[in-house]
């Protein structure tokens, strides 16, 4: 799944062009993004469902493919994209959490929920001071290595 969402993430932009050649002359919505078809609605909310059914359960990578998922059903930049990235990620965690206090409140190790709190807290900031700042292209290039490197770890 990494590895796929890899490739969309390279491939996004082209994937999201061609897209929108394929559809008719595609109108304007009240934020003056082309509108979307319904399909491609459908798509992208089943997509992003499954990764948060996906990061809800095992979480590694998700941000990468919902990156990948949304750079080609998207037409937005890529620090557009990490954004809202960002929100679903977090939505997902939170989520995660209330069910797992719910369910299995014994089993929480506070210590390493604080340690990943301030991890997580540190790399939104930088990430996003950083990530806005970076060429689209160079941006693509960290996630493919950010991903690639998930690869290598889950696989050993």
């Amino acid at each position: 799944m990494i590895a796929l969402a890899l490739v969309l993430v390279v491939g996004g932009p082209r994937l999201n062009k061609w897209a929108a050649g394929k559809t008719p002359k595609q109108t304007k919505d009240t934020t003056g993004l082309p509108a979307m078809t319904l399909a491609g609605t459908v798509g992208l909310l089943l997509s992003i469902f499954a990764t948060g059914v996906y990061g809800g359960y095992f979480g590694a990578a998700q941000g990468v493919l919902l990156v990948g998922i949304m750079s080609v059903l998207l037409p937005l930049s890529l620090q557009q994209i990490t954004g809202v990235k960002n929100v679903l990620t977090l939505t997902v965690g939170l989520v995660a959490a209330v069910v797992f206090l719910v369910v299995q409140p014994g089993q929480i190790i506070w210590s390493v929920v604080g340690i990943l709190a301030l991890g997580s807290l540190a790399g939104g900031y930088v990430g996003a001071k950083v990530g806005r700042r970076m060429p689209p292209w160079l941006l693509r290039g960290v996630i493919v290595v950010i991903g690639l490197t998930a690869i290598v770890v889950l696989l050993r």
